[in-house]
């Protein structure tokens, strides 16, 4: 950890210590304070705190506990405020979803935009969609209306197209960098060693993917 996050870190322990002191030596403070927030903020409170540490410090894989613990405290506050607490058959689905917003947050801010998109998307549409999906079937079971209505079958054909297109994306993704990288090589020169190197790797890959396919 660097300088920085050593002292951001120190910070918040400090206040967190004050905190629970007052909250000890004056009860007043306690009552106040549960009078004024439910209690599922005891939740998302020490998530804001892991987001702020992430904000300021370098250390931005905090984010990810940060919008966890955020998410779960939403869900809870929705359920408090409502008395549906058997929405938790299936809206724990949306804590693979809470996971993909903090891998977004964590390379956001790092300015790695980009990456943000790319690493976030599928845990959180992943956690979205069986959501949904879960959601119809048990909101049917307890005669509750289903996500999009009669319509909601849909998300599993969708989920199951989309399983089956997304190893061809990969593959296709593999051979186009295998050919950016064997077209820069003139067969007529020889090879430097670390080409060899390359080459050899891509040869290997070859040679596990096709025993992959093979079993």
């Amino acid at each position: 950890m660097n300088r920085r996050g050593s002292l951001t870190f120190g910070l918040i322990l400090i206040l967190l210590g004050g905190w629970f002191l007052t909250l000890q030596f004056v009860p007043s403070v306690g009552e106040w304070f549960e009078s004024v927030v439910d209690w599922p903020f005891w939740i998302i409170g020490p998530g804001l705190i892991f987001l702020f540490a992430a904000l300021v410090s370098t250390v931005t894989d905090l984010a990810i506990p940060g919008s966890i613990m955020i998410g779960i405290g939403l869900i809870l506050m929705y359920q408090n405020e409502t008395g549906d607490w058997a929405s938790w058959s299936y809206a724990w689905a949306l804590i693979i979803s809470f996971v993909g917003i903090g891998i977004f947050l964590s390379f956001a801010l790092r300015g790695k935009f980009r990456k943000a998109f790319s690493e976030a998307s599928s845990p959180f549409l992943t956690g979205l969609v069986m959501f949904l999906i879960f959601g119809s079937i048990f909101r049917a079971a307890y005669g509750q209306s289903p996500f999009l209505g009669e319509y909601w079958p849909v998300l599993l054909i969708a989920l199951g197209l989309w399983m089956l297109v997304r190893p061809f994306f990969r593959k296709s993704k593999k051979s186009a960098t295998k050919v950016t990288v064997t077209a820069s090589i003139d067969k007529d020169e020889e090879l430097a060693p670390w080409e060899q190197e390359l080459e050899a790797a891509f040869e290997d890959a070859d040679d596990e993917e096709a025993e992959a396919e093979a079993s």
